[in-house]
């Protein structure tokens, strides 16, 4: 069974999301930020990791460049509300994301089939190198 770590500091879109992935047969750990996240890193294996650009304390963008450093193995999927890129001369803060090394990214509000097809991706593109790592 896949296994995700979900970091969002929003609760509601946690169990929204944790709901959905688990319907789809995905192991699902949440965590309320990215200190948490960075403790369930250290105490579990995961497939994937799903991690909010924007939260209080540790910022999305630093979570998302520790997560890589950390386990660059895992593929990282970064998630915002505040994607800004059709606005003129606001920054893409997903698209800053890629360069810190995530490996996919959701503007949310984002449906359940964006989500799926994003997770089953990155696993399936990490898969072979994922396996030979654990």
């Amino acid at each position: 069974m896949p296994r995700v770590l979900v970091v969002d500091d929003d609760p509601m879109v946690c169990v929204a999301i944790e709901v959905c992935l688990q319907r789809q047969g995905f192991e699902v750990t949440v965590a309320d930020g990215g200190e948490s996240g960075m403790r369930a890193l250290d105490n579990d294996i995961f497939d994937v990791m799903l991690v909010d650009v924007f939260m209080p304390h540790m910022r999305g963008f630093e979570a998302i460049r520790v997560f890589h450093e950390r386990a660059p193995d895992i593929p990282v999927i970064a998630m915002s509300g505040y994607a800004f890129a059709n606005a003129d001369r606001a920054p893409d803060f997903l698209r800053m994301t890629i360069e810190l090394g995530a490996s996919a990214c959701l503007r949310k509000p984002f449906t359940p089939q964006a989500l799926i097809a994003a997770v089953n991706e990155c696993i399936a593109k990490s898969a072979p190198s994922a396996r030979l790592s654990k």
